[in-house]
């Protein structure tokens, strides 16, 4: 069951998690841009992969792995606020489920494609709002980040998740594969 926290769930929670922080502690998860946000960010992806691959559990473990990160590494004071660089990081990974299970019916690449878009821009929408809510910014400043961080972002982290969950499961290549439990 998806739902359980089974010793390969715990393992690859670990793992997933283990990629999120060495993004956060390395930088090569922030790509500086010029705006408001400062940085553009790929470390919600490991929280989308685990939800997508996982389940709800797995994917909330990651996210809350990588809001972590983000707080103890943080260089600006919004994300020194446990409310806005932790709280909206355990939703990534449970949207992205959410998503891929009302969708993969339908189509398997739909589905892991839409799911990692949305798992995505909750990070950006959660994030923001909390910003805005505990007043380290303006609405009219989260709007411009959301379009000029947010949506390229929402990009990159659905061609990553595309590539890795489709890796991952080997689909369209006729076997299974050993990782994978679908």
């Amino acid at each position: 069951m998806k739902g359980s926290l089974s010793v390969r769930n715990i393992v690859i929670a670990g793992v997933l998690g283990a990629v999120a922080i060495l993004l956060g502690v390395t930088r090569l998860g922030y790509i500086p841009v010029p705006t408001a946000a400062g940085n553009a960010t790929i470390m919600h992806i490991p929280a989308i992969i685990g939800g997508i691959m996982q389940g709800p559990i797995v994917g909330a473990i990651v996210g809350i792995i990588f809001g972590v990160s983000s707080f103890l590494n943080a260089t600006v004071p919004l994300f020194k606020d446990p409310l806005v660089a932790i709280l909206p990081r355990l939703f990534i990974g449970v949207v992205a489920w959410l998503v891929y299970v009302g969708i993969r019916r339908k189509s398997e690449y739909l589905a892991i494609g839409t799911a990692a878009f949305l798992g995505t821009l909750t990070n950006t929408v959660l994030v923001l709002t909390m910003a805005v809510v505990r007043g380290y910014m303006g609405a009219e400043v989260a709007w411009t980040v959301a379009l000029t961080s947010g949506i390229p972002e929402a990009v990159v982290g659905t061609v990553v998740t595309l590539a890795v969950v489709l890796s991952w499961k080997q689909i369209g290549k006729g076997k299974k594969s050993r990782i994978s439990e679908d």
